[in-house]
């Protein structure tokens, strides 16, 4: 899962992203609104995290410069202001979710996940595709109910699958996913990860894959493809 973060406090951007990123998430800081609306033009997300009060637009305007350039990432307001019309306003200008400052660890990456499941269509935290289920939460993918062993790259790529369930993923959108754009290897790499999970997968479902390739395009996952 891949996520901006607006947050001009040093010390609570590095906090949150501590959280999100043992919780197996990338995050990608920024400590303006301006830099965070110029990587929203270059760089896809799944969510983005935004304070309320940051130096250069307050957090309510920067929400409203997202949404009217078109970007439909969803977006959870954090603020150490509690007064409803503060949460009602931002709510208004397209906010998913407002957690208040200071908040548990835990509960945010509950609610992180969970916005970001039902922006991807899935209300649930299970992602069922034949024998296979994607737990979103607890990042273990089952085969036959058997524990699929994955590397941490490897999950990644499954769970960005699993998101878009039944949608092609390009191997640009894997790259970036991965590596944020960050020395990004040849996108050839995104074949080698998908070749060792396929042989994964049909070794504990008895041969069934759930990964099919598009051609020029990218990946989908879907039900069963036999050989």
């Amino acid at each position: 899962m891949h996520i901006l973060l607006i947050e001009d406090d040093k010390a609570m951007s590095q906090n949150i992203s501590m959280i999100l990123k043992h919780a197996g998430m990338t995050v990608e800081p920024a400590l303006l609104a301006k830099d965070g609306l110029e990587l929203l033009k270059l760089y896809e997300y799944d969510l983005i995290i935004l304070d309320l009060m940051l130096p250069d637009m307050t957090g309510a305007d920067a929400l409203r410069c997202i949404r009217s350039s078109g970007i439909k990432t969803p977006v959870l307001v954090l603020s150490a202001i509690e007064l409803a019309n503060k949460k009602v306003e931002c709510l208004s200008a397209g906010a998913d979710d407002y957690v208040n400052k200071p908040f548990n660890a835990d509960e945010l990456i509950a609610r992180v996940n969970a916005i970001v499941r039902r922006s991807k269509g899935h209300a649930e935290s299970v992602v069922k595709v034949g024998k296979m289920q994607i737990n979103l939460n607890t990042k273990i993918v089952t085969v036959a109910g058997k524990v699929l062993p994955l590397t941490g790259k490897e999950y990644a790529l499954i769970e960005l699958l699993a998101l878009k369930k039944g949608a092609t993923v390009s191997k640009e959108q894997f790259l970036n996913h991965l590596y944020n754009g960050m020395d990004e290897p040849e996108v050839k790499i995104i074949d080698v990860f998908f070749c060792k999970i396929r042989s994964k997968i049909k070794e504990l479902s008895g041969g069934e894959d759930y990964i099919t390739t598009v051609w020029g395009r990218g990946y989908i996952l879907q039900d069963a493809v036999t050989e």
